[in-house]
């Protein structure tokens, strides 16, 4: 811990220091020092006015959240913030790095803003599940306008130093030395006051309040935009912004705070905040704590399909050599087209400057050779998912690679161990499985093989963060954790098509519940052809006994694949990607039930949505109880971020506590009596009740 806010006075300026690493949370003891300190500059007879600066590297990121949920400590922010406005004596803020959240608010209560060319500045609070409660929503608006502050509050996005000071935000970017200018401008400010001028305070500010019938048309249609919006946050957001215009401040500040303590306490605001500390956990596994990673500067991609072409992308966009492999001109040649595309998109939507496009590719290698590969520090291959093409490969960077060169293989469900076995050195064996699109979806199951290194271990966490993901530590099995889970999703989904309901009915239940897409929208954008191969790839080892359900593989023999056939589940008209129910469909469905006995029955959106879930959810506990996962917060990192759980639900297992594991439990046994084994409850949730325990006490 630093040393929280220091105190120093140069030339009639008073300059607090915020030191609080390593993002300098506002904690009640750092609020407490800055209160004090902002008094002292008050009563110091030396001082002309006040410069509040951050020490490390950044400003406050925000207000320290492990203090939500817990009893008040004052000072309250908004307390300090009004402290801040409140002062005689003019106050700088001088922002480097990121003010985001109660740091951003803090610099509103300043009289002046000052910030150097890279920082950004955000209100991301709706990404908790709550609104900016230290005077945010009265501040900026009054600075802004309603649409430049709506806009930063209702997406949590920051905007960068120039946007910040195009709109209002800040009055000036530093040319020099942030922390001189700001003393120097401090200066000039405090001698001004001192032969009469007042401080400038944002909350007597009108710009942005300026024009009040743009105003309103702003929040008019941001509030249309959000109905039916399932969250509390950002209609209150709507709400509080239209008050800056309508009511005195003051009153503003009262109606701020009320909706603060409303959405603090919701479901939501929890599942949010539980969400935000699972992606942190998830970094804690054994092997970093015990191993270095190695060096990764040159990485190898073999296979330029749609992923070895994503994930090539992302790896030149995070400053890697990369060597792609393909089998022939041809597909190495389709493989570089993806490649550019890709990079076109991202300068098209300003993710990429062209300059930088032109670095990147400079960095790639295409090649068809696999020899290629001798001075790479890791290889990942990205071939289609064959367990035999896949060994082949594996065979083929084992006779190619230095020593001490990764082997990662971004399967979806293939045995990690069985792969490594095609090696002489299963020890630097990792999987590496990368979601689709890969160079946009953030998460990567770090699958540890039963003779994985722990270096190597700690070298794949080491370049998932380098390349802006989040990595999530799985053991070997079926479908590791994530298509594990999304087996049992659709399996119970499939039980309920044959006995009764519609694809279309459950896709709805469970858009209803949160998902953007329902199971079988999934299946058709997917290509049913790829589950079909699987489940032909496990039936020989299917026990005869468990339930099986054939409208899938129906589906599949009639060449309905999904949308790249124009039929799935649903028919695809013209090329279309939106898809329309199709009665054949239907009809397969019916005569498949006729053929099995089974007389159909009505699912109600409730009862589909609690099927689902339940099955995730004792799925989730069977791959904690085998120790696939290490923490119930690793299970529900990889729902939200790979499979699109909502995230204001906060993932299957985070559920399991807010519905009691004594009624799920109550409810699995009851189904597995009535309808088979495929509902007997997990043995961790038995033990878990039998030592009266919550999942979540398994994070630690």
């Amino acid at each position: 811990m630093g040393k929280l806010v220091t105190y120093e006075v140069r030339e009639g300026v008073a300059v607090l220091t915020i030191d609080n690493p390593p993002v300098n949370a506002l904690g009640a003891a750092l609020r407490r020092k800055l209160m004090r300190r902002i008094a002292r500059a008050e009563g110091d007879e030396a001082v002309r006015a006040t410069v509040i600066r951050a020490a490390g590297r950044t400003f406050p990121v925000g207000a320290d959240v492990r203090e939500f949920g817990q009893p008040p400590k004052a000072p309250l922010l908004p307390e300090l913030c009004d402290r801040i406005e409140a002062a005689q004596k003019p106050v700088v803020v001088a922002i480097h790095g990121t003010a985001l959240g109660g740091g951003l608010e803090i610099a509103l209560a300043g009289h002046y803003r000052i910030a150097d060319s890279g920082a950004r500045l955000g209100l991301p609070e709706v990404l908790l599940g709550i609104l900016p409660g230290a005077g945010g929503t009265q501040r900026t608006p009054r600075l802004t306008g309603a649409d430049p502050a709506l806009e930063m509050m209702l997406s949590g996005r920051p905007v960068s130093a120039q946007r910040a000071l195009e709109i209002g935000l800040i009055d000036r970017i530093a040319e020099g030395e942030l922390t001189e200018e700001a003393i120097a401008w401090a200066r000039e400010l405090g001698e001004a006051v001192e032969a009469g001028a007042t401080p400038r305070r944002s909350r007597d500010q009108r710009a942005g309040l300026a024009d009040p019938d743009a105003y309103l048309r702003a929040i008019a249609e941001r509030r249309k935009a959000l109905q039916g919006s399932r969250l509390p946050a950002p209609p209150r957001i709507v709400d509080c912004v239209e008050a800056a215009l309508l009511v005195p401040f003051e009153t503003g500040l009262a109606m701020e705070r009320a909706a603060f303590e409303e959405c603090l306490a919701s479901d939501e605001a929890a599942a949010l905040r539980h969400a935000f500390f699972a992606e942190r956990l998830v970094a804690k596994v054994p092997e970093l704590a015990r191993a270095e990673p190695r060096e990764v500067a040159r990485l190898g991609v073999v296979g330029a399909g749609l992923m070895g072409a994503g994930i090539a992308t992302v790896c030149l966009a995070a400053g890697l050599e990369v060597t792609l492999v393909e089998r022939d001109e041809a597909a190495l040649a389709a493989g570089l087209e993806r490649i550019e595309k890709l990079h076109a998109r991202a300068v098209e939507k300003g993710r990429a400057r062209p300059e930088q496009v032109a670095e990147r590719m400079a960095r790639l290698r295409p090649v068809t050779d696999m020899e290629a590969l001798g001075e790479v520090d890791l290889a990942i291959e990205a071939v289609f998912e064959d367990e035999q093409a896949k060994r082949a490969v594996f065979a083929g960077l084992d006779r190619v690679l230095r020593p001490g060169a990764i082997l990662a293989t971004n399967t979806s469900y293939l045995d990690i161990d069985a792969l490594a076995a095609a090696t002489s050195r299963p020890e630097d064996v990792i999987g590496l499985h990368f979601f689709s699109p890969a160079h946009v979806m953030k998460l990567v199951e770090v699958v540890v093989g039963a003779r994985s290194d722990e270096a190597v271990t700690a070298t794949a966490f080491a370049l998932a963060r380098r390349l802006g993901k989040v990595p999530v530590r799985a053991g070997v099995c079926d479908g590791f954790i994530g298509n594990r889970i999304l087996t049992a999703y659709r399996q119970v989904a499939d039980f309920m098509l044959e006995d009764g309901a519609s694809p279309y009915e459950i896709d709805a239940a469970m858009r209803d519940y949160g998902f953007a897409l329902g199971p079988y929208q999934v299946a058709d954008m997917a290509g049913l052809d790829i589950a079909w191969a699987r489940r032909k790839r496990l039936a020989a080892s299917r026990d005869p006994a468990e339930r099986y359900v054939r409208i899938a593989d129906l589906l599949c023999e009639a060449g309905r694949f999904g949308q790249k056939t124009g039929a799935g589940y649903y028919r695809y008209e013209g090329g279309s990607r939106h898809g329309a129910p199709d009665p054949e469909v239907l009809a397969l469905i019916d005569a498949e039930r006729a053929e099995r006995g089974i007389r159909p029955r009505p699912f109600s959106p409730e009862e589909i949505q609690r099927r689902c879930l339940e099955a995730m959810i004792n799925e989730g506990a069977r791959i904690l109880g085998e120790g696939i996962a290490l923490r119930p917060a690793d299970i529900d990192v990889v729902m939200l971020l790979g499979y699109g759980f909502p995230r204001w639900r906060g993932g299957p297992m985070f559920e399991a506590d807010r519905i009691g594991l004594l009624p799920l439990h109550a409810e699995l046994a009851r189904r597995a009596r009535e309808e088979g084994d495929f509902w007997r409850p997990a043995p961790l949730l038995e033990e878990l009740l039998a030592d009266g325990r919550r999942l979540r006490d398994l994070n630690g």
